[in-house]
């Protein structure tokens, strides 16, 4: 049985609508903390990886849920960042990609989003870290407790002070803690993941070294095993090593306080490794990605589960994890803020109807190895940057998975800081003909569809679309995935006519 992706908030089931003046009937009184880390793939303890150090997410795992084939929707920071806080694929909401700079993309202004849908059930909400969405207006907190972290993002220790410091504040409401790392995202030291190997001091107060040797360290076979990719991952490591830190503060909060009895903890990532092979791309490696939760409420611990759940059911989860039926509102239409004053104004006052997500909660599956129905998902990448334009589509139907590269007679772009990384530029100044276990050439110039068995080809490099074996196969997934197009109001599944 495929897994249904397009379902309504009101699929959760409540008796009574939520909108009631009673404040206390909007919900259940549970608390969430949402953890959302930069660039990090499976380079975890508790995912198998021997050299990498997460004490606080190997906790998490034991006392909650790992999913093996969860993953991103779209393999860029903002643009899934708009995925995890609305429920909705990006291409329906206009965030395409990134928002900050020239790039300037952002959210159609009446998209419901998680925070505001929560304030508006009664909860507190608070954003530390990381933000990266556009406009504010659509995504607003109650709080952003940013101040005096030293280092900023990357400082998840003084960043978990800030967030235990706020939790614990005399407030009877429940609580949603949206707290977001830079780590392990490129920015500073050699490599560009802010390494401080050679400093005398931290630039990130309370935050403990953890070294790794690149020699100890072996590249997965999506990247090159050469001296400047280990060295790179040795500063990635360390990264990711100093995220992980934060979050043991905030399970010991959690524990001390009482707190674990009540909220559910939930660790992502916003996309792959920043490497070539894997960010910005959706071959596993950048789409593939940890997603660790933990319920109060589960029924058993240290499971690990294979359902295919993606960053757009983290909505519905949440708030079936909370009892909360979003308000309705306005349907979401491209064209809110274009035409005449009169146009537009009758356009804001349309009839207001359920909040539809394009996720479903996964709250009910949190105790089950292999639960039925959750064997398929979606993807959808449009940009990086704005002059890294690639739309891709995909779908994932068991062991089967087709790729829908829309701009196939373009050369793959390169987003600004994997090109300049020194992984890269090693290929470049040698000349290599391969990157990891595909060539440069194919990793480059992608046909116009993929497809591939991913029990017996995990890595992605034996393309079978054009097998004729395969060609019912292909036609029918093709169809599966243009239908989901329409379905999700996808404005590039006019390509299949027009080009």
């Amino acid at each position: 049985m495929a897994r249904c992706a397009f379902m309504l908030a009101a699929i959760i089931a409540f008796a009574a609508p939520l909108w009631a003046d009673d404040e206390q009937s909007k919900n259940n009184g549970k608390n969430v903390i949402l953890v959302v880390v930069d660039d990090m793939g499976f380079q975890a303890g508790c995912y198998g990886d021997k050299v990498a150090k997460t004490p606080g997410l190997d906790r998490l795992a034991e006392t909650g849920t790992r999913f093996t084939r969860a993953g991103c929707t779209t393999a860029s920071c903002s643009a899934s960042r708009s995925v995890i806080l609305t429920g909705l694929y990006n291409h329906a909401t206009g965030h395409y990609g990134h928002s900050h700079g020239y790039n300037h993309f952002s959210t159609y202004d009446n998209v419901p989003t998680l925070p505001v849908m929560l304030e508006q059930a009664g909860y507190r909400t608070c954003s530390i870290g990381k933000y990266h969405v556009a406009p504010e207006y659509t995504y607003h907190f109650d709080q952003y407790r940013n101040q005096g972290i030293i280092g900023g993002s990357r400082n998840s220790v003084m960043m978990a002070d800030n967030a235990v410091a706020w939790m614990a504040e005399d407030d009877e409401r429940p609580f949603f803690l949206y707290w977001c790392t830079s780590d392990p995202h490129r920015g500073g030291g050699p490599g560009g993941f802010a390494n401080f190997n050679n400093k005398e001091e931290s630039p990130y107060p309370g935050v403990e070294r953890t070294l790794f040797d690149p020699d100890d360290i072996t590249p997965p076979p999506w990247l090159p095993d050469q001296p400047e990719v280990r060295a790179e991952l040795a500063e990635y490591y360390q990264a990711i090593a100093r995220l992980d830190q934060g979050l043991v503060k905030l399970l010991d909060y959690l524990d001390e306080s009482g707190h674990a009895d009540d909220t559910l903890v939930i660790f992502i990532s916003d996309n792959g490794p920043p490497f070539p092979g894997a960010k910005t791309n959706l071959h596993e490696p950048g789409r593939n990605l940890p997603l660790v939760v933990r319920s109060p409420d589960q029924e058993r611990r240290g499971v690990v589960c294979d359902a295919t759940a993606d960053w757009a059911d983290l909505v519905p989860t949440i708030l079936d994890f909370c009892d909360v039926t979003p308000e309705p509102a306005a349907p979401i239409e491209r064209r809110e803020n274009v035409g005449p004053p009169e146009i537009r104004e009758k356009r804001r006052n349309r009839k207001r109807v359920p909040v539809e997500f394009h996720g479903e909660s996964f709250l009910d599956i949190l105790s089950e190895e292999h639960p039925d129905g959750w064997d398929e998902t979606f993807a959808s990448h449009t940009f990086h940057e704005i002059t890294m334009y690639y739309p891709m589509r995909v779908l994932i139907e068991g062991k089967w998975k087709l790729i829908y590269n829309i701009a196939h007679q373009l050369p793959y772009p390169f987003a600004s800081d994997l090109y300049a990384s020194p992984t890269w530029q090693g290929v470049l100044e040698r000349e290599d003909k391969m990157y990891g276990v595909r060539t440069v050439e194919s990793y480059v110039y992608r046909p116009k569809f993929e497809l591939y068995n991913l029990e017996e080809d995990p890595w992605e490099t034996n393309n079978v679309a054009t097998d004729s074996a395969n060609q019912e196969l292909l036609e029918r997934m093709k169809k599966k995935l243009q239908n989901w197009q329409v379905e999700t109001d996808d404005p590039w599944e006019l390509k299949w006519r027009y080009e």
